[in-house]
């Protein structure tokens, strides 16, 4: 049944797209992050989703007679430098060559995702339309792993799709966490308009909150405490803004399990945690990595070679000030990152780590900027509301991927794109609007 849904819907689709190259860009992100080849068993299951709708938005944008003058800006400029500087190291990687280009070409596709972004979108309209995109991606899900889990009672354990780029539960919870904003957002914009939207989102607010929860996950925990609080700071309505959390929280203390809270109170207990000691194992070997290869780094996953992370391992004891107590490295197997900073760090080399990491705090002070500029121009509220909310967004992702190896992440360069965009487009034209009145 769902493979005849999605076949029968998909000529509109593409219908669509050749009308408003804009809803190409929102299908590009869903298909990304929605990963419909995963809901269907059949014929449907067997056909590229994300590669239709990518190539048929770009060639709708090269057709169209006006075409919007690329402005890159400051973060647009970074993010190319960027992929350029991992084509250097992807061709200077120590590890597997097959890998690295792999991994290479997965970022390359985010960042002529990005690309298209700063092209194609130039109006309010464009904006919402790519973020409900968002909501009916990763919004869909996780509420659906939502309503599982309160129905199992907190017995569902809550994980990503398999072969999908949230497949990790972790990476998966700070992915709803940065969602939270964006519902925020939309809640603000729509919510006044439509009961039912209303209704919605708030019920999407409320599971992807019980999702995050029950993933399990330590670091989606610190990420949804990331976002209550810039919310409550943020809030004009605080009292009202707390009560919903307690009234969520309250309702939420009959269905977590004891294992939970035992989880996540070794959040204080860190150096006793094996788990947790055991990613800054691979924290200390990422930076080994780098201070040993500190131009090119060792390429994307060279930490997760497994001669890599084996010869690392020999020089592990020769760096004692970085502390890992009595934890050393696994000898029979490699482990992952666990941070996009190491993981950059390892990946990247140190001029790879400094683009990364100028990039990410750009874009949370540009959006911050934005929203001030924004407020003492006299803006339109959305237009503030915006752009607090993605730079809440990119906070959460700074934070919650401290302990993930997520630095490639489609959803997060989408947003970079959209601060782009509304530094160089949006503001712009609504300020000279103003002026002009």
């Amino acid at each position: 049944m769902r493979d005849i849904v999605l076949i029968a819907i998909l000529p509109f689709l593409i219908y669509a797209i050749f009308q408003r190259p804009f809803i190409g860009l929102g299908l590009w992100i869903w298909t990304a992050l929605f990963y419909p080849n995963g809901w269907v068993y059949g014929i449907a299951g067997t056909i590229r989703y994300n590669l239709i709708f990518a190539g048929l938005t770009i060639c709708m944008y090269y057709i169209k007679k006006e075409k919007s003058r690329l402005q890159l800006g400051s973060v647009g400029v970074l993010v190319l430098i960027f992929i350029l500087w991992t084509l250097l190291t992807t061709l200077f990687a120590i590890a597997s060559q097959e890998v690295a280009w792999e991994w290479w070409f997965k970022l390359a596709k985010i960042t002529t995702l990005f690309i298209f972004i700063l092209l194609i979108i130039n109006k309010k309209l464009h904006i919402d339309f790519f973020l409900w995109c968002l909501i009916l991606s990763v919004g869909f899900f996780s509420g659906l792993e939502g309503l599982k889990y309160v129905a199992s009672g907190g017995g569902h354990h809550i994980e990503g799709m398999a072969k999908h780029v949230l497949g990790d539960r972790n990476e998966l919870a700070v992915a709803m966490a940065m969602l939270l904003p964006i519902c925020f957002y939309l809640l603000g914009e729509f919510g006044k308009k439509s009961w039912i939207i209303k209704s919605g989102l708030i019920g999407l607010i409320t599971l992807l909150i019980v999702a995050i929860i029950g993933t399990n996950s330590r670091g989606g925990l610190i990420a949804l405490i990331s976002v209550g609080g810039y919310l409550f700071i943020k809030s004009k309505r605080k009292f009202l803004f707390a009560l919903l959390f307690v009234c969520i929280g309250g309702a939420m203390i009959g269905l977590i399990p004891e294992e939970w809270f035992t989880r996540m109170n070794s959040i204080s207990q860190a150096e006793g945690d094996a788990s947790f000691m055991g990613r800054v194992v691979a924290w200390k070997l990422s930076f080994i990595l780098a201070l040993q290869h500190p131009i090119f780094g060792g390429g994307f996953k060279a930490i997760e070679n497994f001669s890599v992370w084996s010869a690392l391992s020999q020089d592990f004891s020769n760096y004692p000030f970085f502390y890992t107590g009595t934890a050393v490295p696994d000898p029979r197997t490699f482990h992952a990152a666990h941070s996009i900073y190491f993981q950059v760090l390892g990946d990247h080399g140190f001029v790879g780590f400094f683009i990364f990491v100028t990039i990410l705090t750009l874009s949370f002070f540009k959006a911050g900027r934005i929203a001030k500029k924004a407020k003492e121009a006299k803006s339109p509220e959305w237009l503030i509301n915006l752009a607090t909310m993605l730079q809440l967004s990119i906070f959460t992702f700074a934070v919650g991927g401290a302990a993930l190896s997520f630095a490639y992440f489609d959803m997060i360069y989408a947003i970079f794109a959209i601060v782009v965009v509304l530094e160089n487009k949006l503001l712009p034209s609504i300020t000279n609007i103003k002026k002009t009145v």
